[in-house]
Formats: C-alpha cells, sequence, structure tokens
C-alpha cells in the first residue's frame, strides 16, 4: 500500500495516524474514567501521569498528522454524497484537529495552572503555561471536560457516519480508512 493517499483511499501514513490517534482517545478516556472515582493518591497521580503522557503525545501526533495533511490531501468524497453530508463530513474533521489540539493544550495549561508538573513518561518534564492560578485552573478543567464530552460526541457520530456508509450506503469510505482491505473495482458505465 502506498505511503501517500490516492484520490480513492487514504495511504498508510494517514491510515497509520487515524488509528494511533484514536487508540491513543480511547486510552485517554480509558485513564480519565478510571482515574476519575479515586481518592487522591498514588494509584490516581500514576493514572493521571499517564493520561497527561498520552495526552502530550496526542499533541505531538496531532502536530505531525496535521503538517501530513497539509502536504497529502485526502481522498474525495463519494460523488453521491448529498450537500449536507458533505458539509457535515468536512466539518467533523476540521472539528477533530482543533480538538485533537485543543484537549491537550487545555490539559496542559490546566496542569500548569496548579503547579502541577506534565512529564512525558518519565524521560522529560515540559515546562508550565502559565503561573499558578486558582481561577484559571478551574476554568480550563471545566474546558478540559466539556471539550472532552464534546470529542466523545463527534467520535460517536463519526463512527456512525462510517457505519452508514458501509451497511446502507454500500460504499468505500470505511474501506478506505481500513488497513490490509481492498476496495471494490469501479465498475465501468454501459
Amino acid at each position: 500500500m502506498p505511503n501517500r493517499s490516492s484520490p480513492t483511499r487514504y495511504g498508510t501514513v494517514a491510515q497509520a495516524f487515524h488509528w494511533l490517534i484514536a487508540a491513543l482517545i480511547v486510552t485517554q478516556f480509558t485513564l480519565a474514567y478510571l482515574a476519575d472515582d479515586l481518592p487522591i493518591g498514588i494509584h490516581k497521580l500514576a493514572l493521571l501521569a499517564r493520561h497527561k503522557s498520552f495526552g502530550m503525545t496526542v499533541l505531538m501526533l496531532a502536530i505531525l498528522r496535521l503538517l501530513w495533511r497539509l502536504k497529502n490531501a485526502p481522498p474525495d468524497l463519494p460523488s453521491g454524497m448529498a450537500p449536507l453530508e458533505r458539509v457535515l463530513a468536512r466539518a467533523t474533521h476540521v472539528a477533530f484537529y482543533v480538538l485533537l489540539f485543543a484537549m491537550p493544550l487545555s490539559g496542559w495549561l490546566m496542569s500548569s495552572a496548579k503547579n502541577y508538573s506534565v512529564s512525558w513518561f518519565g524521560l522529560f518534564t515540559w515546562p508550565n503555561l502559565i503561573a499558578k492560578n486558582e481561577t484559571a485552573f478551574d476554568l480550563l478543567r471545566s474546558t478540559h471536560e466539556i471539550l472532552s464530552d464534546v470529542l466523545f460526541a463527534i467520535a460517536i457520530l463519526h463512527i456512525l457516519a462510517a457505519l452508514k456508509h458501509h451497511f446502507w450506503n454500500k460504499d468505500d469510505v470505511l474501506l478506505r480508512m481500513l488497513p490490509l482491505t481492498k476496495l471494490a473495482q469501479a465498475k465501468p458505465e454501459k
């Protein structure tokens, strides 16, 4: 499979970014959920440290993904898509890119406002972006939680749209992002 996307299929690099970031987002939701009800202690702090490390990994991958996307156009949307579906597809992808930056940045800012360090798997510590500030912490914590809810909702809609294309529309929208799949060959018109 080629590294670059074609007019009908995402390339290997785009697929790798997509599935790696998706797996990390699931990991993030899982870690946040597990840490949420724990009392302050070593176990909660360890989960939150991993959450921060994976969050910063998402930010770094989002930067690389955006740079890749700017140099490598995605496949065209299917010609049979309704105008509203096209707008929604584009809006969803833009929202994902915004959230892939906003979520880790709001978390990093939130930690900075509480003067909590953000380490990357214990290898190094990211600098604080702002000085300690309880008001900013509260605002950023609320923002981070709201963004998380928005990301969850958009991800569910994205999954449902992919399944709709696959099972209802019977087109190749889902298959073109799945590794190790072959797309149906276009049938010549009579």
